[in-house]
């Protein structure tokens, strides 16, 4: 297994949990992967981890997309605390979409200390319990690496996710098996879950490689029998 170590020097703290000085157990990283829709390549994604000067980690994710005569662009980013146990304290996130359709546009400011979030866009403060390990839609991918590398067999595992409404979800991942996968980026071992959201009649499938301290090589989404999309590595670089 590649181990990946990094470390923060001078984190700021905004609670006295954090350590001032911190290993990080996931290196600085960009992977880029294929999008597919059906077989067919439609676009491109970009996932991405960085340490701001002050010691906070962002991570991003983005897609651009094309098929027929619909586009699609999104990014959305996770600006996050690290404890000294490897939890992830939510501190912003923003999220934009443009192309074919409405645009979008999310941005929330988190108070873990205060127990409430601030939704900029709308100008609104709602309150929310953060005691549980919350996360935002981005950063329980990252927070999950992090829970492999302390716990790499998993039956299970589950998040609870705050979403772009304000709304708290359980997202519950079920083990399946391990696989050989042969992508873009080469051939890799990696362990499989499965997702089921059955009033939405939605199926989303995950794998993630050990060997890369499980980063997500392979996402197959489907929904009511239909292929939705997929995402493969291409390729994968420390910076």
């Amino acid at each position: 297994m590649v181990k990946l170590v990094a470390m923060l020097t001078s984190l700021v703290v905004s609670t006295t949990t954090l350590a001032t000085t911190q290993d990080v157990p996931i290196a600085p990283f960009k992977a880029q992967y294929n999008i597919l829709h059906k077989g067919d390549p439609v676009g491109k994604g970009y996932r991405e981890l960085s340490i701001q000067d002050n010691g906070l980690i962002e991570y991003s994710y983005q897609t651009k997309g094309k098929w027929m005569i619909f586009s699609d662009k999104r990014k959305e980013t996770s600006l996050l605390e690290l404890t000294d146990n490897n939890q992830l304290i939510l501190q912003e996130y923003k999220f934009t979409r443009s192309g074919t359709g409405p645009n979008k546009k999310q941005h929330w400011q988190y108070y873990p200390n205060q127990n409430k979030a601030h939704n900029i866009v709308k100008e609104k403060e709602i309150p929310i319990d953060f005691s549980n390990g919350l996360q935002d839609k981005l950063s329980y991918h990252l927070q999950q690496r992090l829970s492999f590398i302390d716990n790499p067999k998993q039956e299970s595992f589950d998040h609870d996710v705050i979403t772009t409404s304000g709304k708290i979800k359980n997202y519950r991942y079920e083990f399946v098996n391990e696989e050989e996968l042969m992508l873009p980026y080469g051939l890799v071992k990696a362990l499989k879950y499965k997702r089921e959201v059955a009033e939405k009649e939605r199926v989303t499938y995950a794998w993630f490689a050990p060997e890369l301290d499980y980063l997500l090589v392979r996402l197959y989404q489907i929904k009511e029998g239909v292929d939705q999309f997929e995402a493969q590595l291409d390729t994968f670089e420390l910076k």
